[in-house]
């Protein structure tokens, strides 16, 4: 049962203790049949790879394959798998691994537990657990311990550290060779984008089918990975013996096998409308997320184009109001390239669609700053809630306190960020790029647009961190509360 160093038909014969727990006895003779869907599902869990990577679009199956990689072990009463994800809130998210381990795992006889760890004992002995690694320092939690499966769900997440460091205690005295198996979805910019590139071509961004599930061999020579088509070719790469004799460093094997929603037919006769979902990201993320593609980036252009936006010469009526606030206070001189403090005012419209009806922005010190939302306030009317920025620390606090005393008798929140900005703009781009988003005809019209479009490129993105901020903030208007202190 090593998933690593074997032949295809050996390979064939590990599989085979993962289809005899698979079928569980139920009622009148009748039997439960679990096993992956034909194609990349079961190519991934067919691969004898020390590591392998599975995904790259949203709806390819990762969760289950995943879930299903430590059944064909559970006979075994010394195995232990780990899945980690990078926070704990994922692993327990609706949807997620445990919620979707309580579908699957209690059909073999699995036991839970939730405290202090969430686990499943199975009835031979066998264990999965689930964990966390927020932060790079805990990985010396993990010091001394032994896993013969890891498992890490939505691999762009961790960082190079933590991966690296988890390999190391990926060992076994059960019997089982140890190995790594992976999901992920693409980002350009993770460790994980450079480390399968061979299987990703550079440039499309996309993966190439004929590399699909091909094996490949690297060393790690400090912090340099050596890769090669075969083992052998790897022989002249040595390390001291426990007799200081140099000998070859063993090779792992890795493979990545690409995965589409189409793929996955289960999901797509499931949940019709999954494809439509995917279809109504922003540009960027539906490339990711439904194409797979590994090298697009946030761009100028890409997350807002003024022809999405119809402009209009009056508001319709019945809108409720949002005007978002980015705040600056450095007064532009000759010398300086300050941020703006820039405020954006949008409405939902009855039905459904938003406009963009008011956008301004200045650059000035702290007390216009304050008279500059003040005024604008005044201008707006107290039927528009007003979103404000909280910093981190002391200082942003008294700043909002200041603020929100002054704006008294207006509806006013104010809210640290949370996320990169080109996440926070993604639902507007996703409204806008679908036609929902109209722009009331004014002067300000070319300077939002233009700003917008350079967005996340440009130097400043105080416009579009304002729109934001009021978009997202109208989605949560609820939670809004009268300022009258």
């Amino acid at each position: 049962m090593r998933p690593a160093g074997e032949t295809s038909h050996s390979a064939h014969r590990r599989n085979a203790p993962f289809r005899q727990v698979a079928g569980v006895e139920q009622g009148q003779g009748a039997q439960t049949i679990i096993r992956p869907q034909p194609g990349p599902q079961t190519a991934f869990l067919a691969s004898p790879a020390d590591i392998a990577i599975y995904g790259g679009s949203a709806g390819g199956g990762k969760t289950w394959a995943l879930l299903m990689e430590p059944l064909r072990h559970v006979a075994n009463p010394q195995f232990g798998a780990v899945f980690f994800r990078r926070t704990l809130v994922q692993v327990r998210n609706e949807g997620g691994l445990w919620d979707e381990s309580e579908k699957l795992y209690p059909s073999l006889n699995a036991k839970p537990k939730v405290a202090p760890d969430l686990s499943w004992t199975f009835p031979f002995g066998a264990s999965v657990s689930f964990a966390h690694l927020e932060h790079d320092k805990t990985v010396s939690n993990w010091q001394g311990s032994q896993i013969p499966l890891i498992c890490f769900d939505e691999l762009t997440h961790f960082t190079a550290k933590q991966f690296w460091y988890l390999l190391s205690r990926n060992r076994a005295m059960c019997g089982v060779r140890p190995y790594v198996r992976a999901t992920c979805n693409p980002d350009a910019d993770s460790w994980v984008a450079e480390f399968i590139s061979w299987w990703i071509d550079q440039d499309t961004g996309l993966p190439i089918p004929e590399r699909a599930g091909v094996l490949r061999y690297f060393v790690r020579i400090g912090d340099s990975i050596i890769w090669a088509d075969r083992p052998e070719e790897l022989a002249e790469y040595t390390a001291p013996d426990e007799n200081g004799n140099p000998k070859p460093i063993e090779p792992k094997s890795v493979t990545f096998v690409p995965a589409k929603l189409t793929d996955n037919k289960a999901l797509m006769a499931a949940d019709p409308g999954y494809l439509a979902n995917l279809m109504a990201l922003p540009t960027v993320e539906r490339e990711r997320l439904l194409g797979g593609n590994w090298k697009i980036r946030p761009a100028a252009g890409l997350l807002l184009r003024r022809g999405w936006c119809e402009v209009v010469d009056a508001v319709p009526a019945g809108a409720r109001w949002m005007r978002g606030w980015d705040l600056g206070a450095t007064p532009k001189t000759e010398s300086n390239d300050p941020d703006w403090t820039a405020g954006t005012k949008i409405g939902k419209l009855p039905d459904g669609r938003y406009i963009v009806a008011h956008h301004c922005r200045d650059r000035l010190s702290p007390s216009g700053v304050e008279r500059l939302i003040r005024n604008t306030a005044e201008a707006d009317g107290k039927e528009v809630h007003i979103s404000l920025p909280q910093d981190p620390g002391q200082a942003g606090k008294s700043q909002v306190t200041n603020l929100t005393k002054l704006l008294a008798g207006f509806t006013v929140r104010a809210t640290p960020e949370s996320g990169d900005k080109t996440t926070r703009f993604s639902p507007f781009s996703a409204q806008a790029e679908a036609g929902n988003v109209l722009v009331l005809r004014g002067p300000w019209n070319e300077t939002w647009f233009s700003s917008l479009e350079g967005f996340p490129e440009a130097v400043h993105d105080d416009d579009a961190d304002s729109t934001s901020r009021a978009f997202n903030a109208l989605l949560s208007a609820s939670t809004y509360t009268l300022a009258n202190v």
